[in-house]
């Protein structure tokens, strides 16, 4: 047999609608706005090319086809015209109605659950985080029996719903479906239990844990590189982090010749409105390391035109993953370098920061010395940690331990003595107590 022509290198033509429910529900974006995350959530996907794009407004949904006959027939000319191969609705979409718009427009459709799905799908990496995105997509699947989910045989990234593998429609049943959640929830159990082991390790060694917060494509990870030196992908594109990091690093010198205070800085995916309730479960062990955190950092691209409605989104899920409202938390407000200098310079008015606001930009650097200097004051004071002077001896061959005290930086001097190395120190009770911990077994 001939080998099939491969059509991968063609991107899928993809139209995007926004349904604008007006008066039926309540929103907080403009339809506009609410298009332009939508068609950026399409460029987020790889292989798509978008031709086309608008706002479908309507009275009521339809329960059948969500659109009336007229608005029907009149977005399927345009999609004809455009030749669209793939529609992406900006909202919910019963199975019934995904039936039948892809029958009216022979075109498949993807509603903003199956979009964002398939965009984790695409950027998981850590085996937690494909496990997460999988077990996520088959509970959305688990209604749509007439989609295919042949993205549970695949090797990389992808689930399915828009061409390669997924042309081949599977029917599977409940059963099928539930077994495999029922593996992939047993696989994801050894994975928790696995970082529930890494946390305690850092527990051993104390630093309070800084986490980064914030609508997607705000800058998280422009930010973490910044404050880390590490290399995060960072791109002007949703959802470009998925997968949780942690870096320590060191804030810099306290002053009076004593060490910058060490953290653990933690970046996380980003929220985003309307975020798939299969998402929110399915990636909650991921973010358990906000809840663990001694301090929040809220970060907001202060340059959008929505930016408080993104910051209500952002506080809505924290709440909803039972984040306590007196929780302490640093608003950054980044990307000032898109604004004019006189806004910039309003914006890092002493005034300003004094109601908990940092304005920085992650991209030049502007601002960072001010919020740095912000987290070691609010860790200071939340932790309440006050040093007190202490003695160690060591014996000589114990590198482990004297290592130890010297990254953490505790260490005012040390002498030779007779019995072995003797060290002044200056410590918290937090460090005390995992100086301690080194000498206990690990499981």
């Amino acid at each position: 047999m001939a080998e099939p022509t491969s059509t991968e290198a063609r991107p899928t033509r993809a139209y995007v609608i926004h349904p604008d429910l007006g008066h039926a529900r309540v929103r907080r974006r403009t339809p506009e706005h609410a298009l332009a995350e939508a068609v950026a959530l399409a460029h987020a996907l790889p292989g798509i090319e978008i031709v086309g794009q608008e706002v479908a407004r309507l009275r009521s949904p339809d329960a059948g086809r969500l659109f009336g006959k007229g608005k029907l027939a009149e977005i399927g000319e345009r999609l004809s015209a455009e030749e669209a191969e793939l529609v992406l609705v900006d909202g919910p979409v019963t199975p019934v109605q995904q039936r039948n718009l892809e029958k009216a427009w022979d075109v498949k459709l993807l509603d903003r659950t199956g979009l964002i799905l398939e965009i984790f799908a695409d950027r998981a990496r850590t085996r937690e985080g494909v496990l997460q995105v999988e077990l996520a997509a088959l509970s959305y699947q688990r209604t749509r029996l007439v989609r295919a989910w042949t993205h549970l045989e695949r090797q990389r990234g992808g689930l399915g719903f828009v061409g390669g593998p997924g042309e081949t429609q599977i029917e599977a049943d409940r059963r099928a479906i539930d077994e495999q959640m029922t593996r992939l929830r047993r696989q994801l159990e050894r994975v928790v239990r696995t970082r529930t082991l890494h946390r305690a390790a850092r527990a051993r060694v104390p630093y309070p844990i800084v986490a980064l917060v914030g609508y997607t494509n705000a800058g998280k990870s422009t930010l973490f590189n910044r404050l880390t030196g590490a290399d995060v992908m960072a791109k002007d594109m949703l959802f470009a982090t998925l997968d949780p990091t942690m870096r320590a690093v060191r804030l810099p010198d306290a002053g009076a010749g004593a060490p910058g205070r060490k953290i653990i800085l933690s970046d996380t995916v980003g929220f985003i409105s309307d975020l798939p309730t299969e998402l929110v479960a399915a990636f909650r062990a991921t973010l358990e390391e906000v809840l663990a955190a001694d301090l929040i950092l809220h970060v907001r691209d202060i340059s959008h035109p929505e930016t408080e409605e993104q910051a209500e989104d952002v506080a809505e899920i924290l709440g909803s993953l039972g984040v306590d409202e007196d929780v302490d938390l640093i608003e950054v407000w980044n990307k000032i370098d898109a604004l004019s200098a006189d806004t910039r310079a309003a914006l890092r008015r002493t005034d300003a920061r004094t109601q908990g606001v940092q304005a920085v930009s992650a991209l030049s650097g502007e601002g960072l010395d001010d919020l740095i200097a912000a987290i070691d004051a609010h860790l200071a004071q939340a932790l309440d940690e006050p040093r007190e002077a202490a003695v160690v001896t060591l014996e000589f061959a114990d590198g482990r331990r004297r290592a130890w005290l010297h990254e953490a930086g505790v260490v005012e001097r040390e002498e030779a003595g007779e019995d072995g190395l003797v060290l002044h120190l200056r410590w918290t009770a937090r460090q005390k107590a995992g100086f301690e911990a080194l000498d206990q077994p690990t499981d």
